[in-house]
């Protein structure tokens, strides 16, 4: 079985588990309250934006013109939902990186990965770092797809920003604290398309109703088993090679 698709399958097996639950709510509870007081404060503000956005490219004088009224008013709720779903979903996954992840990855480790040793490789400024290059494109990216969504096309583009942050919101973080830095780097530098094809797997849950509750910690959960397996595998080969090349001697 692929790597990639045996990380799906034992993250699917992890999520099951009672002490994942709590781990896994209250993120998303607190994401989505963030946001949900943001948008009650700042909506008549947002909703200007969102008008002036669409005169921009052209749309708000006919939404002026529908008839009847709630057609225009449907139309700019489900704009103001294509906004704050993905800050929602990005602040979830955030608040897993930096508080979840400690924890998924101690029990991920204990139960598959139990002789594989710590080496601390990983920074609070290096995953400082990579987090905010992960936001940065990931916002850059649904910037260009909100006005592409608007005319109907560009939906593939969502799933491009998912696959995007998950690979490189979670790779580095799975690793921080089994791998040195030089694994970390070996790592991190190779198999860039299995790492996008789990991004995108993972990232597609985001979008499934109901499952979507469950996207952030899955997505951690299957980045850290494909990074330690991938880990454990690199340091199983260069004992197998020191042991050869000690034989031959």
């Amino acid at each position: 079985m692929p790597l990639t698709f045996k990380a799906i399958t034992r993250a699917l097996r992890d999520l099951i588990q009672f002490k994942i639950i709590w781990i896994m709510i209250w993120p998303i509870l607190v994401a989505s309250s963030l946001w949900l007081i943001v948008g009650m404060v700042f909506w008549d503000i947002f909703s200007v934006w969102i008008f002036q956005g669409l005169a921009a490219i052209g749309v708000a004088d006919w939404l002026a013109r529908t008839d009847p009224g709630w057609i225009a008013t449907s139309i700019q709720g489900f704009i103001h939902l294509l906004v704050f779903l993905p800050l929602i979903m990005l602040t979830t996954l955030i608040i897993t990186a930096f508080f979840v992840m400690p924890a998924l990855i101690n029990l991920v480790a204990k139960k598959h990965f139990p002789n594989l040793k710590y080496e601390y490789g990983g920074t609070v400024i290096g995953n400082i770092v990579n987090t905010f290059f992960a936001i940065t494109i990931y916002l850059i990216i649904w910037a260009i797809a909100l006005p592409l969504l608007a005319f109907g096309v560009g939906l593939f583009i969502p799933f491009i920003a998912a696959a995007f942050l998950n690979q490189q919101l979670f790779r580095y973080d799975a690793l921080s604290e089994h791998a040195n830095s030089k694994e970390i780097k070996k790592l991190l530098s190779s198999s860039r398309l299995p790492s996008w094809n789990l991004g995108l797997l993972t990232g597609m849950v985001q979008y499934v109703p109901l499952l979507n509750i469950v996207a952030p910690t899955f997505a951690a959960l299957a980045f850290i088993h494909y990074e330690l397996a991938r880990l454990d595998k690199i340091r199983a080969d260069s004992i197998l090679i020191e042991s050869t090349s000690k034989i031959q001697r």
